[in-house]
């Protein structure tokens, strides 16, 4: 099968072999799939991530960057079949996303950071048929494609426990804090504060459902806020991933906060901890998105409780691949790029 895929730190195209299906492993088409920073990442740090798997255990171990393997885990497909023995879940035919694991077989896999489980950014993918889920016949795949990182922002929102009383500050408007802006107006959490050095990220915190964007240059979004009473984040969630802001997160916010660590930071991180049990701060640790999110992603998509088009800056084929994972993390990229892999 045509596919762009990693190997050597660089991203190639050409052809890989198609995945075969396994007992409970569904075989599907690509339709469109959503480039994300972690790929970006694994073309600069891959083996720094490998390593620090190996050494603390995780999914991405078993990878060799030597090796190839397609990236992609913001996806949409069509069901083409089964392997034997398989419930078949969904109907071939239907389109069909899911959270990025392979369980089948007794592994555990992440579907686009594996050597057995191709992603997205390839024209077939297996996926787990227990995890299957099915997308409406008339929504966008583009849009669709949108499930698994709104998932992801949404299972921060959750992690942080908000309640009517917190006043919300969402520090990081790339798509995990959008997503986690959508989660807290979901749950009808108000205000909501966000922080971001640039403007257009700004806007879509607001589009998103900020009541208030911040430049934390200009105006300290941690103190109290003129503009909304003089009320004080208590709730503060963290999508930068920055070695460094934890700490800095700790001395600034109020006695009592509670701080949702979203960002996905590979550094080691030094920490004051008598700062913060001083102020009585709780720290919650957010993973990834579970079956619920991927839900109440895929029902805010379908129902337009979201402006999702504004998430999407552009269909590429896979001979653009490269130079989009080039250029995915500058403040004026869109929140994301829409590989369609059957489209060279």
């Amino acid at each position: 099968m045509k596919a762009a895929f990693v190997q050597d730190g660089a991203v190639h195209v050409g052809e890989v072999p198609e995945p075969v299906p396994g007992p409970g492993q569904a075989l599907v088409r690509t339709h469109s799939c959503g480039m994300c920073a972690s790929e970006q990442h694994f073309l600069h740090a891959g083996q720094n991530v490998i390593d620090l798997w190996r050494k603390h255990g995780g999914a991405y171990a078993g990878l060799d960057m030597s090796r190839p393997f397609v990236p992609g885990h913001e996806y949409v497909g069509e069901v083409i079949d089964y392997g034997p023995g398989s419930r078949r879940t969904v109907k071939p035919g239907r389109k069909v996303t899911s959270v990025p694991i392979m369980r089948q077989q007794g592994a555990h896999a992440v579907i686009g950071f594996s050597h057995d489980c191709p992603g997205g950014w390839g024209e077939l993918m297996l996926l787990d048929e227990d995890l299957l889920m099915e997308i409406p016949a008339d929504l966008d795949d583009d849009f669709a494609a949108m499930t698994e990182p709104l998932a992801v922002g949404l299972e921060h929102a959750r992690r942080g426990r908000p309640t009517q009383e917190d006043v919300a500050l969402v520090v990081g408007c790339g798509a995990i804090g959008l997503g986690v802006i959508v989660g807290l107006k979901l749950a009808g959490i108000a205000p909501i504060i966000a922080a971001d050095f640039h403007p257009a990220r700004r806007e879509m915190a607001l589009r998103m459902g900020a009541d208030l964007a911040l430049d934390p240059r200009e105006v300290s979004p941690y103190d109290p806020l003129p503009e909304l009473g003089n009320v004080r984040a208590n709730l503060v969630y963290e999508c930068v991933g920055q070695p460094g802001l934890l700490q800095h997160l700790i001395s600034a916010v109020a006695f009592d906060s509670r701080i949702v660590m979203g960002g996905y930071c590979m550094e080691p991180e030094q920490l004051y901890v008598f700062s913060a049990q001083n102020k009585r701060l709780t720290i919650h640790f957010a993973a990834g998105e579970e079956p619920q999110d991927m839900e109440l992603a895929l029902r805010t998509i379908a129902e337009g409780r979201i402006d999702i088009p504004s998430w999407v800056g552009g269909r590429i084929g896979l001979s653009g691949v490269a130079e989009a994972v080039a250029q995915m993390s500058g403040p004026l990229a869109p929140v994301r790029t829409v590989v369609a892999p059957r489209k060279l």
